[in-house]
């Protein structure tokens, strides 16, 4: 091996890579992201509303809002039409930085309506076309729910639109989108550690194998693998860097800039591969099973883990309250 490549695979960042792990980035703060030389970038309304308030951004802001004013006389319809703008001008900034795609979500509070979902992520394709970028570069995020994973099979399926299926938290969401034959979904592994260290505190969870949000991405990894879904599986929402660690070799991971600059400062430990298709393809303990065409089977095994119920209202209501706060923000500034 050359000093160069020696060099190049020197830093936990380059290894995770090295091992067939595409790492995409975290943030809508698209100028921190440029030095982990990412493949995709990921937003959503927490993101997109902390990146707003730097003054770096306001240009951005008062672009939508100029657009927004060009386009209906109603104060309601310019404000929602300039957060969608706003959204789709991060995406289209992070797209001149990241080779490949971005994932813009769709507002939290339509996670319970299938049809208005389809509406509004047709809408930001529009946006997003308007400015020069394809659908092809574009993944529309939309919560895990029921109507969530209908509507991104409709996406999908009729309109060759991408989706990102986010606030994944349960095996019964995973199998239903593999099922929607939705291009992505994010198990979010962090968040599930969240729950079982409040309600199970007894269990030492800085041991890797004992991780919950760890093996929930290990068990949904290895059911996609055995059963050949093309479903791209992308561990989301990290707590620190072995859980990242841990889940080296599965298909993508999305990481914050924060927890980017520790693997790219992590020159001692290593990385070895851990998620595996051949030996998924050789567990003979995993059970084929289907959720996308019975509803009640559906919301029955959701309901029945606690955690995953708990979890996905949770991320439903923060998004919802962050897309408000945006909301409001941007209403200050079309009244201007």
């Amino acid at each position: 091996m050359s000093e160069h490549k020696k060099q190049k695979l020197s830093n936990a960042l380059e290894q995770l890579k090295a091992t067939g792990t595409v790492v995409v980035a975290d943030t809508g703060d698209y100028e921190s992201i440029a030095k982990f030389s990412p493949q995709d970038a990921t937003t959503n309304p927490s993101l997109i509303l902390a990146a707003s308030k730097k003054e770096a951004y306001q240009s951005l802001i008062n672009a939508a809002v100029q657009y927004a004013k060009g386009k209906s006389d109603d104060v309601s319809k310019q404000v929602e039409i300039a957060v969608d703008k706003l959204l789709v001008e991060f995406g289209s900034k992070i797209l001149k930085i990241v080779p490949g795609r971005v994932s813009t979500e769709v507002d939290a509070r339509l996670s319970f309506d299938k049809e208005a979902t389809i509406k509004k992520a047709l809408e930001i394709i529009q946006l997003y076309k308007e400015v020069g970028i394809s659908k092809e570069r574009v993944l529309i995020k939309i919560a895990s729910t029921w109507e969530g994973i209908q509507a991104a099979k409709e996406l999908e399926e009729k309109h060759g639109i991408h989706v990102n299926l986010t606030l994944l938290f349960s095996f019964c969401q995973a199998v239903a989108a593999a099922e929607a034959k939705v291009t992505l979904i994010s198990p979010f592994v962090g968040r599930i550690l969240d729950w079982y260290k409040k309600n199970d505190p007894s269990v030492d969870y800085s041991i890797a194998s004992n991780d919950p949000g760890v093996k929930s991405v290990h068990a949904i990894y290895n059911y996609y693998k055995k059963f050949d879904y093309k479903t791209i599986v992308m561990g989301a929402s990290f707590r620190n860097v072995d859980e990242i660690k841990n889940l080296a070799g599965v298909d993508y991971l999305t990481i914050s800039p924060g927890l980017l600059d520790q693997l790219l400062n992590d020159t001692k430990g290593s990385v070895p591969v851990v998620l595996k298709p051949e030996l998924a393809k050789d567990d003979v303990s995993i059970k084929k099973t289907s959720f996308i065409h019975d509803e009640p089977k559906f919301r029955f095994e959701l309901n029945e883990d606690a955690m995953a119920t708990e979890k996905l209202s949770e991320g439903i209501r923060k998004f919802s309250a962050d897309i408000v706060t945006l909301f409001d923000l941007i209403e200050k500034k079309v009244k201007a």
